[in-house]
This record gives structure tokens, sequence and C-alpha cells, in this order.
């Protein structure tokens, strides 16, 4: 078999475990055999459209098998997966098309009006809807359908790109974060070495597939070694503990207002909760408090931390340590290495907050057709400047101590300050305007504006809100909203982010 990256995986899992469940969505099993042979007919299927090695998929939507085929058919050929975030709004998807130059787009019905809507992406040679096309569109299962089995085998180096992730910068454009299937397995690899994941794994995945999280953390493992993975397309409490009794659930990820909002239920206590084995969670630290109520649930967590260009694990708390390091987000992880450096590019101290670095075949080869951003990113010597402070203890143990520059998690969204005050600065009234997360009951974290209205102008949230609802996903919109005569600056005229902190506690 000469590819050697993640296409390969479907066949060489089919021929070790071929009526082992590979996924269950909305009731129905697929098999790894099943599973094996739809990749495959799709990949020929996307081949006939004139997709070859190197070239962009994008796929659109919540979670589905979709997904998980179109990846897998797409390194079949050797091609870049390019998973979109199903929240965006139609310019904002039309920026991610055009610049990742993808030349077939595979679409959940819940986004037929976004596609719609589409402006550009005129290089795309194949759309492919999962249900109700539009005049000129395939529909999934037909087209499939008339897919060969013939067995495929496009050479594929662990080296070429495998993804193409975007991630928003401080700039306000996305950037496409390259990981290549090295990246991608030795991620899996480290995930294996740190989570008992098992080949009876039942593993629970209601975070969305498009962020790496969800991706490399719980379906990859899971996959390579023959579990099943259970997909639902949305994130719903009751719909969460139904799902974990019904199919013995035994291994769930989530962000912590997730896993918060199980504990605030109340079926927590009745919940049947005795076949899960493992919790993982990541993108943001989990209080005590949270930890300590499902510990007296017999649950403990593997937290940990990581980015995007990281695939995503830099580090890991194993569940062993979830309790004495509460608040950590761990160690680095076995193939891995993490430092946390002075201005200077020193060595901090224990207990000296610094930035971290992180080295190690996970990490990304850089940003998509863009090199400025990949040279301000990575050092000679390899290492990936993250931008976020943490420190360690003496014992080795990572604490976060500030997110990547201005960025802040808002239900387990990365919202970028910098993109949502590009489009605020649009509307007719914003002479300028800054944006910073704060404290929220619901969301963990939610934004704030400070806006500086035109002369003769206003703006109320109610206003600001109708403006924004067509040009950003509803996550990055602002919840509060404040208008100002002056915003607080440095002496080179900087925003200070950090006084308008201060001012909002």
């Amino acid at each position: 078999m000469r590819n050697e990256g993640l296409g390969s995986w479907p066949t060489r899992r089919a021929r070790m475990s071929p009526r082992s469940t590979a996924l269950i969505f909305q009731g129905r099993a697929s098999s790894y055999a099943e599973f094996a042979v739809r990749t495959t007919k799709l990949a020929d299927q996307l081949r006939k459209s004139g997709v070859a090695a190197g070239d962009r998929v994008a796929y659109l939507g919540p979670n589905h098998p979709a997904f998980v085929e179109t990846m897998f058919a797409a390194h079949l050929l050797g091609a870049i997966f390019v998973p979109l975030n199903f929240r965006l709004t139609a310019p904002e998807i039309d920026y991610l098309l055009d610049d990742s130059g993808a030349t077939a787009l595979i679409y959940g019905g819940q986004c037929a009006d976004v596609v719609r809507a589409l402006s550009g992406a005129a290089q795309l040679r194949r759309v492919v809807a999962l249900e109700s096309p539009a005049p000129g569109e395939a529909e999934y299962e037909r087209w499939l359908a008339e897919g060969a089995e013939a067995p495929i085998d496009v050479p594929v180096s662990p080296d070429d790109v495998a993804l193409i992730l975007y991630t928003s910068g401080t700039t306000g454009r996305p950037k496409g974060a390259m990981l290549t299937h090295a990246n991608v397995i030795w991620n899996t690899y480290n995930l294996l070495i740190g989570v008992d994941v098992s080949g009876d794994e039942v593993t629970l995945i209601a975070a969305p597939l498009f962020h790496v999280a969800a991706l490399g953390q719980t379906l990859l493992p899971t996959f390579i070694k023959g579990g099943c993975s259970l997909l639902t397309s949305s994130w719903d409490v009751d719909s969460c503990f139904d799902l974990i009794e019904r199919h013995r659930v035994t291994l769930l990820f989530g962000v912590t207002t997730m896993l918060a909002a199980l504990a605030r239920s109340p079926r927590w206590e009745s919940a049947d909760l005795s076949s899960l084995r493992g919790l993982l969670s990541g993108g943001a630290a989990i209080p005590a408090s949270l930890i300590h109520a499902y510990q007296r649930r017999g649950l403990v967590f593997c937290q940990g931390y990581g980015l995007t260009e990281t695939a995503p694990g830099a580090t890991l708390l194993e569940a062993g340590e979830s309790v004495r390091k509460a608040g950590s987000a761990g160690v680095p992880v076995f193939f891995g290495e993490v430092r946390v450096v002075r201005a200077d590019a020193t060595d901090a101290a224990a207990g000296e907050p610094g930035e971290v670095l992180v080295k190690g075949p996970n990490v990304t080869p850089g940003y998509w057709r863009n090199p400025e951003a990949t040279a301000a990113a990575l050092t000679d010597g390899g290492w990936f400047h993250t931008g976020d402070v943490a420190k360690f203890d003496d014992e080795g143990h990572l604490y976060i101590v500030d997110r990547v520059k201005d960025m802040f998690i808002s239900g387990g969204e990365n919202v970028y300050p910098a993109e949502v005050e590009n489009v605020i600065f649009g509307h007719p009234a914003v002479a300028e305007v800054a944006v910073i997360g704060v404290p929220d009951e619901k969301w963990g974290e939610a934004g704030k504006a400070f806006v500086i209205c035109r002369p003769g102008t206003g703006l109320n949230r109610h206003e600001l809100r109708e403006f924004l609802l067509p040009r950003l996903a509803k996550y990055k919109i602002p919840v509060h909203v404040q208008v100002v005569d002056d915003l607080p600056r440095t002496a080179s005229g900087k925003i200070q982010k950090a006084a308008l902190r201060r001012m909002s506690e």
C-alpha cells in the first residue's frame, strides 16, 4: 500500500475488524467493512470530478458520517481536507473557499442557505449536498453509490499536507493552519499513550469535528483502535445522557461549558454513567469544583492544552493527577516538547510566567500560502510560538495564565477580537472599536465591544447585533456593548486591552 497517510486507515482497519461498528449516527450503525467501501466509492467519484493529489476538498456541516467519509476519501486520493465551521456566514465561507482554493464542496442541508448565498468560490468544480440539492448539484447518497469499489492506491507521504484548519488571527483574517499526515498520526500516538483507548471503546462525539480537538483527540484515536464513534449533529444535555445510557458510552470529550451543563442538569445525580471509563477536556481550565462534582460520581478528567497548530495535543494531565493538579494543563505529551520562555528567549524559572513554545512531530509546518505568518510563528529550531502565557510549577506541570494574545473562548469556540472589530468597523456609526472577552455564566466568556461613535450618531446592542447577524457567526457577536468617549491607549497609540478588562471587572 503506497498510501502512508490517513487515507489508508479505512482499508487497514477493515481488514483487521471488518464486522466491528465504526460509526453510529441517528441510530444507524455502519461496520468498518461498509465504511471502507463507501470511502472508496466516494474517492472514486471525487477523482472523476477532477480531484487529484494536492487538491482541496471542503466540507461544511454539523457532525455526520459524511464528514468522516469525505475526509478519508480525500486522503485516499492524496487531496487535502478542509473542514469548515458551519456556524459561519456566507461572506466568511466565501473567504475560506477562495483562500484554500477548494475544488469540491460537500455540505449538509442545514447550510443550504449559506451555500446558495456564496458569491465567490468560482473554482469549485463539484458541489454535493447531503439532501435537497440545488440545480446543478449532486445528491450525496446517489452520487456516492455510483462510485467504483476498485481499490485506490495513490502514493501519499507522511509529510504531505492532510488538513487545512482555519483559525482566525490577530490581523482579523483567518489563517489556514496546515497539518501533515505525520502531524495527525503522531498526535494520535500521543493521545493513545496518555489515554487508555480500547478496541471496544464507544466514544460519544458531540463537539464539532471541524475543531481539531474532537477530530484529533476522539475520532481518530477511536478509529485506529477499531472502536465505535457515536456521532451527534448538535450538543444537548438530555440527549447526551440518553446516548450514554443507551449505547453504554465509554469515552466522552467536552469543553468546560459542556461538562458543566451536564453537572447542572436535574438528571445528574440519577443518570447511569457507569459505562464511562474516560473523560477528555480541553479549551479552558476546568474549575476544581467541577472536577470534584465528577469525582463524586466516580469520574475523572484527562485535561489537556494545545492548539490547532499542534494537532492539537501539546500537554496532557492524566487522570491520576486530575485532582492533585487541578487547574493544570498537565505535562508535555510523550512525543513533544514544551518550553516557557522569557522575552529574551531564555527559559523561565518554575512559577515564572512566559510564552509557551511547542516542538514535536505534531507541530504544523506553517500556514497555507502565508509565509509571513509561518515565519513569525516558527523559529529556526522548529519551536512554535503559541502566544499563550503560562508557567511551570516545580514538578513540571503547566498552568495557562492567559490566552493567545487577546483571544477568548465563548462556549468552546475561539473568538479573535480583531476579526470582530474589523466587521464592526463597517457600521456607519462606528468611529473606533475594541472588543474583549468578559466572564459569562452561560458561555464561560462572551464578547464586550467598546465603541466610539461618529459625531451625531449613536449605537446600542440591538442595532449592532442586527448589523452583525448576516456578517458574523452568532458566537462571535458581542453580548455587551458600551459606548465610550475614548479608549485607553499606550504612548504609541495602541489600545490597552488590559485596561478595558479592568474597567469591566
